[in-house]
């Protein structure tokens, strides 16, 4: 017996309806369940109270970093430089042998300086003997002792003559011969002032011949000195200028290499006149002041981990910029930072009692208008427009807008609307969970 034929349109019904039964009975079993309709969690973020109290005002003043101490190191003399003894970019210590020029030449000629220092010297002892001055002195004792007895004789006489008991012939014989030790006397007297002239002419001369000798001695002894180059100071030496091998020094001081002190470092920047009245007062102009603390920022955003102090301000403004030029100084250990590196320098300038802060991250700009999140008491989340003053450290000054002990986001904003319900924490707490997550 067969079967009545079936229309196709009721077997595909067929076919649906317990797949709908099933769809009709899974979207029930959902309306139904508790868990499937729950909100989702409300967004952690991190929260920071409004505080007030008492902080310090900042100023902040690009500058640059500069060497206490830099030091070209020169050939003084001409010469082959003959041996480098540092490698470039390392630390340096005063004293330290850190070139040499060929001394040959240099030994040569101070071998020969000494040589005629040491005849000079022989010469000016000869002249200082004095034997010509000494022969002429005897001689003119001997003259005087003839004359002595000549005027002896003539007084003898003369009562003789008188007597008639020597004939005039004598008498004249005793005066001629007192004349002529006379003339002998006088004429010993002027060879012996002549020869003393002369030695003493013959003892100056010599004594320059030595003095000239002995600063040809002291000449070659520094230039010798020169060949052998030796660090003046502590630091950090630089790029080497000159390979071994080649002449130096001919004709201009060839530079060989720099060296530098960079700790303690030294900073400069140009201050404001404004700036320059609030940093100091009357009574402490023209001295160095110890209440300054200065920060150094460097380029990375890092703050270097040593305060430096003031240490000096240029004598006169600049017409141009009205700025001054002001110099501070940072302990540096190791020479960590380098001359020449920019940063920012930051320092108190005021104080502002009672301030109403607020976390700088914590802060948006959009088209100029400043606005901070704030959780109510109800957790949920308000967009509040503040206005603000100056920086203290990481923290901003709020002007108006915020009252202290409210709470805003500084951490998770990006996960937040307005009105949204949000689950606050503090920095603390979300340390602790990453400390225990980890």
């Amino acid at each position: 017996m067969r079967l009545p034929k079936m229309p196709k349109l009721s077997i595909t019904a067929a076919l649906l309806l317990p797949a709908l039964a099933m769809t009709i009975t899974t979207g029930c079993s959902k309306k139904a369940d508790p868990k499937a309709q729950a909100a989702p969690p409300a967004p952690a973020v991190v929260v920071a109270e409004v505080t007030q109290q008492t902080v310090p005002i900042y100023s902040e003043f690009v500058a640059q970093t500069r060497a206490d101490e830099t030091v070209d190191l020169r050939a003084r003399v001409e010469g082959v430089l003959q041996k480098v003894y540092f490698k470039e970019g390392s630390a340096v210590r005063q004293g330290q042998l850190l070139f040499t020029i060929d001394k040959r030449p240099f030994e040569a000629a101070l071998q020969s300086a000494n040589a005629t220092q040491a005849k000079a010297t022989a010469d000016l002892a000869q002249a200082r003997q004095r034997t010509d001055v000494l022969q002429a002195q005897a001689e003119l004792a001997d003259a005087q002792a003839v004359l002595s007895k000549a005027e002896q004789d003539l007084a003898r006489m003369r009562p003789l003559a008188r007597e008639k008991a020597v004939t005039e012939l004598e008498l004249d014989a005793a005066v001629a011969a007192e004349k002529s030790a006379k003339a002998q006397v006088e004429s010993r007297k002027a060879n012996l002032t002549n020869l003393e002239a002369a030695v003493k002419y013959t003892i100056q001369r010599a004594q320059a011949e030595v003095a000239a000798a002995q600063a040809r001695v002291a000449q070659a002894q520094l230039d010798l000195s020169y060949c052998s180059i030796h660090s003046p100071l502590n630091g950090i030496i630089g790029f080497l200028r000159v390979d071994e091998g080649n002449l130096v020094g001919r004709g201009e001081a060839t530079l060989l290499a720099t060296v530098s002190k960079s700790d303690p470092l030294l900073v400069d920047f140009n201050l404001s006149e404004i700036d320059y009245l609030k940093l100091t007062d009357a009574g402490t102009a023209g001295h160095r002041t110890s209440k300054l603390n200065f920060e150094l920022l460097l380029s990375d955003e890092t703050k270097h981990p040593y305060q430096g102090a003031f240490k000096f301000v240029d004598r006169a403004v600049d017409p141009q910029t009205g700025t001054m030029k002001v110099e501070a100084i940072f302990p540096n250990p190791g020479s960590y930072l380098k001359p020449g590196q920019f940063a920012r320098v930051r320092v108190a300038v005021a104080e502002r009692e009672n301030a109403i802060l607020i976390p700088q991250r914590a802060v948006q700009e959009l088209q100029g208008a400043k606005t901070v999140m704030v959780v109510d008491a109800e957790n949920k989340v308000q967009i509040r427009s503040v206005s603000l003053g100056d920086q203290s450290d990481k923290n901003v000054i709020v002007l108006q807008g915020l009252t202290v002990g409210e709470k805003v986001i500084v951490e998770g904003m990006q996960k937040v609307r307005p009105g949204g319900q949000v689950n606050p924490q503090t920095p603390t707490n979300t340390t602790a969970q990453k400390n225990e997550g980890s």
